[in-house]
């Protein structure tokens, strides 16, 4: 899942060297935090947050386990 964020947000940043993507595990719960170059938040985002959306929809239908939950958090 991790890999797959990963492909997805590198076309889209401007600095690729700079994102990193660290995944936390809690009970029921998978947590992709997602950290970019300055630049690159906004392309993330997207206009009215429509880019981070489309992300977080498809880490969602990626998801191959009904039992836990997959967030997707941009800093």
């Amino acid at each position: 899942m991790k890999q797959l964020l990963q492909t997805i947000l590198q076309p889209i940043v401007r600095h690729p060297e700079s994102l990193t993507i660290t995944e936390t595990t809690e009970d029921r719960k998978v947590v992709y935090t997602v950290n970019a170059h300055e630049e690159d938040i906004g392309r993330i985002i997207g206009k009215g947050g429509r880019a981070i959306k489309a992300v977080r929809t498809i880490m969602t239908a990626a998801n191959d386990d009904p039992s836990v939950r997959v967030f997707v958090d941009v800093e």
